[in-house]
C-alpha cells in the first residue's frame, strides 16, 4: 500500500482562509451601528445671550428692544443703573439664542461645542465675544454655562452704495467647547434590570439576527426580540461588569436584513433616489413633451397723412403656438432590475422631472413594485 502524502503546506493555508472568509458574514456590520441603548441618549440645551464686541454690525435697538433690555439687566447686577429716560443705541451687541447638545454621561467640568444664532436683525456676529449664558434643559435646570469667542464661518460685506455681498450666513456661528457642564443627566444605565437595544431601523430580520448573535456568543436566552425595532438583553448587574458586557457586545458581527424596495422623490430639487431591489412589471411608456408658447408683439397703428380725427391707437397682436416634441415609448420586460430602469430613462434623455412623472405613472398603473416616497 502506498502512503499517502501530507498536504502542501501553502495548499492548507489557502484552504484555511477560504474557509474563514466562507463562514464570515457577508456584509456584516457591528451591532454598535445597527442599534442604540434604551436611556442612554443625548439632550438637547438652551440659552439666551448677548454677543458684545461687534464692528457696529449689531441689533438696530429701535426695532430689537430687548437687547437693550437684556444689556441694562446685566448693567444691574454689576451695581450700575442706567437713567430712566436713556435710549442707548448699541451698534456693537446683538441678542442670540445658544444651543448645545449634552452627550449622555456627559460630567461636570468637561466642555461641550454651542451654536450661537442671532434672533434680532443684526447683519453679522464675527467677532464677537458670547457673555456668560446658562443653558437649560426641557425640565428648566441649568445643565452648562457658555462663554467665548464666536467663529462665524460666512462672510458679509457691504458698501456705501448699498451694494452687498454676502457667502453662508454670518448671523450665526460655533464656539468649540464653548460650554462647561454643571450638571450631569441621571442615566438608567446603572439602574439593574435587562438592557433593551432599539434598532435604529426597525426591522424585523435584523432584529432576530441581532438576537440570534447575543445568543451565539452567550448562550441561548441571553436575547430576545421584542419587536422589530427592539431587542432585550440580560446581563450582569455590576455596572463595571455590565460596560465591558455591553462593549462586547456591540462589536459583535450582524448581517442586517435587506432594504425594503423604495424610490424616494425630492420634488423641489428633482433628486431621485432608487433602490437596489425595486422592480417593474412589463409594461410600455411613452413620454412627450407639450409645449405652449404665448407672445404679445403690440402694433402701432398711424391715421393716414393729413387725416381728420385720425388717432395713434396701440392694436394688440398675440402669437400663440402649440408644440408637441416626438413621444418616445419604451418598454419594460417582467422583473427589470434598476440598471434596466435608469438605462431605458437615459437613452430617451428624459429630465429628472420626466423621470418623477414615469414612476408616478407606473406606481398608479401597479407596474411598479416598490414603495415611492415623495417628499
Amino acid at each position: 500500500m502506498k502512503r499517502a502524502h501530507n498536504m502542501h503546506p501553502k495548499i492548507a493555508t489557502t484552504f484555511v482562509m477560504m474557509a474563514i472568509l466562507l463562514s464570515a458574514p457577508i456584509h456584516a456590520d457591528k451591532i454598535r451601528d445597527l442599534v442604540q441603548v434604551a436611556g442612554v441618549r443625548s439632550n438637547q440645551l438652551i440659552g439666551y445671550g448677548l454677543v458684545v464686541g461687534l464692528d457696529g454690525s449689531g441689533d438696530q435697538t429701535t426695532q430689537a428692544p430687548f437687547t437693550t433690555q437684556s444689556l441694562e439687566n446685566m448693567l444691574q447686577q454689576f451695581g450700575i443703573t442706567v437713567p430712566a429716560n436713556a435710549r442707548p443705541q448699541l451698534k456693537n451687541a446683538a441678542a442670540v439664542t445658544v444651543t448645545a447638545e449634552l452627550p449622555p454621561f456627559a460630567k461636570p467640568g468637561q466642555n461641550i461645542d454651542i451654536t450661537v444664532a442671532s434672533i434680532g436683525n443684526a447683519k453679522s456676529i464675527r467677532g464677537g465675544e458670547l457673555l456668560m449664558t446658562p443653558l437649560r434643559g426641557a425640565d428648566g435646570s441649568v445643565y452648562a454655562l457658555a462663554q467665548g469667542s464666536v467663529v462665524v464661518g460666512g462672510v458679509s460685506a457691504q458698501g456705501k452704495s448699498g451694494s452687498s455681498v454676502q457667502i453662508n450666513s454670518a448671523a450665526s456661528g460655533r464656539i468649540p467647547n464653548g460650554a462647561t457642564v454643571e450638571r450631569s443627566v441621571v442615566s438608567s444605565f446603572g439602574n439593574g434590570g435587562d438592557l433593551v437595544l432599539n434598532l435604529n431601523t426597525s426591522d424585523f430580520t435584523t432584529a432576530a439576527r441581532v438576537a440570534e448573535a447575543v445568543n451565539r456568543a452567550y448562550g441561548a436566552g441571553t436575547a430576545q426580540a421584542l419587536d422589530g425595532g427592539s431587542v432585550s438583553v440580560r446581563g450582569p448587574q455590576d455596572p463595571a461588569q455590565k460596560v465591558a458586557w455591553l462593549g462586547a457586545i456591540q462589536n459583535l458581527d450582524v448581517q442586517p436584513g435587506d432594504a425594503s424596495a423604495r424610490i424616494v422623490v425630492n420634488s423641489r430639487t428633482g433628486t431621485v433616489v432608487i433602490g437596489a431591489d425595486v422592480r417593474v412589471s412589463a409594461a410600455a411608456v411613452a413620454h412627450g413633451a407639450l409645449q405652449v408658447t404665448i407672445s404679445e408683439q403690440p402694433l402701432v397703428s398711424q391715421p393716414a397723412p393729413f387725416s381728420r380725427g385720425g388717432q395713434t391707437a396701440v392694436v394688440p397682436s398675440s402669437n400663440v403656438q402649440v408644440t408637441e416634441d416626438g413621444a418616445h415609448m419604451f418598454k419594460f420586460g417582467p422583473g427589470v432590475s434598476l440598471d434596466t430602469i435608469v438605462r431605458a430613462v437615459n437613452q430617451v434623455g428624459a429630465t429628472p422631472s420626466d423621470l418623477i412623472s414615469v414612476l408616478q405613472a407606473l406606481k398608479q398603473a401597479g407596474a411598479l413594485h416598490a414603495e415611492l416616497v415623495v417628499i
